[in-house]
């Protein structure tokens, strides 16, 4: 990142990867502590886990180094964004089939929208990430895009914060559309502060809302329901309803 950056926009890009971070642990530690998650989980979820929270912490050591002015640092520790993007799509995706399999995934989500949706979302940020590091001597683009694909990643964070079972049918949607509040705070912050947004922000988020819209359609297209089905055909997965639904006898 070059030392040319506006040392108020580089504050800026500083707290709201803090903010992203901590809500993202806030959801995940919530379901620890309520008693909905448990450390009993097979070694997958483990791993996956351990992924990405070691990526929460990347995350927020570059933005410290880019902060405090350690430039070299910053990419020196860059490169590792090479290795942990492509190990958290694939982390990511064999949990989510594992739960698909297992009980059907969150029985607040349809389990189509839970599979097919969730995985282009998880590639929707790997896409984005990419890229965001590809012209990462762009130091516009490339910390604005980043910060688009860490959105992405508030998802399961922030969907663990809201009163999920409350809004079905629509709270896969509502999980998704949450997370779009971060980059709309970016976009006022850009605005505000230079009376224009940057072009970093209407292609990612642009990008990010369009891959949504794209993986519903398939999701609730013939071949999004066959690729749902063939999935869990012969699991625990098939034997909830494919819709959301609440389980019976239960309560908030």
């Amino acid at each position: 990142m070059p030392r040319t950056a506006p040392a108020g926009d580089t504050r800026f890009f500083l707290i709201m990867a803090l903010v992203m971070c901590t809500a993202t642990f806030s959801g995940f530690l919530l379901n620890v502590v309520t008693g909905r998650s448990s450390f009993s989980e097979p070694l997958q979820v483990h791993v996956h886990g351990i992924i990405f929270m070691a990526w929460l912490g990347f995350y927020l050591a570059q933005h410290a180094t880019a902060a405090s002015g350690k430039f070299a640092l910053h990419r020196k520790l860059g490169r590792l964004a090479y290795l942990f993007i492509p190990a958290m799509m694939v982390a990511g995706t064999v949990v989510m089939v594992m739960s698909a399999r297992a009980r059907g995934g969150p029985f607040f989500f349809a389990i189509n929208e839970f599979l097919i949706s969730n995985v282009m979302m998880l590639f929707t940020f790997g896409g984005l990430a990419l890229w965001a590091l590809k012209v990462q001597r762009h130091t516009g683009w490339h910390r604005r895009l980043m910060l688009i694909a860490m959105s992405v990643l508030t998802g399961p964070g922030l969907g663990r914060l809201i009163p999920a079972p409350l809004l079905i049918p629509y709270a896969w949607q509502a999980s998704i559309a949450v997370t779009w509040i971060l980059p709309l705070v970016a976009i006022y912050a850009d605005w505000r502060r230079d009376g224009r947004v940057h072009p970093a922000y209407w292609w990612g988020l642009g990008i990010y809302v369009g891959m949504f819209a794209l993986s519903m359609v398939i999701a609730y297209s013939p071949l999004g329901y066959a690729i749902t089905e063939w999935v869990i055909a012969g699991t625990p997965g098939a034997e909830r309803p494919m819709h959301a639904f609440l389980p019976p006898g239960f309560g908030m």
